[in-house]
């Protein structure tokens, strides 16, 4: 497995797992059979303020997926892995792990970099694609 698909797939991983810790609150805040009851967000149940910038967050996370993994994915098919690439993929990882973090403990400034540093990382992947870079 290349580099890019290797933390692609961590990536995914990761973005699969945001939803534990909102879950969690929202399973302590109302308890376990109104929590498993209930008919999602929008029915406006109880959620610890960090729970709800957590929610935010994993929905960036999975917005931001939505272009990462084409683009590992153009690499790959297009064969321009380079140490551009192996280096915007192990960065994003890290950039989007910091977002989900600042973003849920709500330190907004830090959020904005790291959702920058993420948002690079993707623009080098598709500039390597476009073989501007």
């Amino acid at each position: 497995m290349s580099t890019e698909l290797y933390w692609l797939t961590l990536t995914i991983l990761m973005t699969a797992l945001f939803w534990l810790p909102y879950i969690l609150d929202r399973l302590a805040i109302r308890g376990v059979v109104p929590a498993l009851t209930d008919t999602g967000p929008e029915s406006g149940g109880p959620h610890s303020l960090w729970a709800k910038r957590a929610i935010k967050a994993h929905t960036n996370a999975v917005e931001n997926l939505v272009v990462f993994a084409p683009a590992v994915f153009l690499v790959q098919i297009l064969g321009v892995s380079s140490p551009v690439t192996r280096s915007a993929v192990i960065v994003y990882f890290f950039a989007r792990l910091a977002h989900f973090l600042v973003y849920t403990f709500g330190v907004p400034l830090a959020r904005t970099i790291a959702f920058a540093i993420g948002w690079f990382a993707q623009i080098a992947l598709l500039l390597t694609v476009l073989r501007w870079i």
